[in-house]
């Protein structure tokens, strides 16, 4: 649970970050009435409160421990974790592949670009261009509790 909540802040993190960017690039254009004005809280290091959200934001709880598909549709693996850059970006996803009931699965690292969503019956759809073959050869990874991060050396 607790890991679910860390998984959201960080994208939440992102999403501030995306705002912040966008701010940047249109600093010269006329904001549309509800954006933030960021010029009062940087001085004073204050959380910036949004008013609004994206609308077709995906959520941390989309994502994590959601199966995921080959471009043939065949479930290939489930997103065990998503791992967030010191910048806020969502840079990589572990998705655990193979196994049964736990025993024999491998948890392997893909570039989070590389994991499509797609809206489904009310229910996101992630597919990834990649066989279940593919990912059980890539390298493994392990998830070292004592440091708290993922670490080369999975099966």
């Amino acid at each position: 649970m607790l890991k679910s909540y860390v998984l959201a802040g960080a994208l939440i993190a992102t999403l501030s970050g995306a705002a912040l960017a966008e701010k940047m690039m249109n600093r010269t254009t006329d904001r549309p009435s509800g954006a933030m004005d960021r010029s009062t809280t940087e001085t004073t290091g204050a959380p910036q409160f949004l008013t609004t959200l994206p609308q077709n934001a995906l959520l941390v709880s989309n994502i994590h421990e959601q199966n995921i598909y080959d471009p043939q549709e065949n479930k290939i693996g489930e997103v065990k974790d998503l791992v967030v850059d010191r910048s806020g970006k969502i840079s990589a996803a572990i998705i655990s592949v193979g196994g049964f009931l736990g025993i024999g699965k491998k948890d392997v690292a893909v570039a989070f670009s590389d994991i499509k969503a797609a809206e489904r019956n009310n229910k996101w759809w992630l597919t990834i261009n990649a066989t279940k073959d593919e990912l059980k050869n890539a390298t493994g990874f392990r998830f070292d509790k004592n440091k708290g991060l993922w670490t080369l050396g999975g099966k």
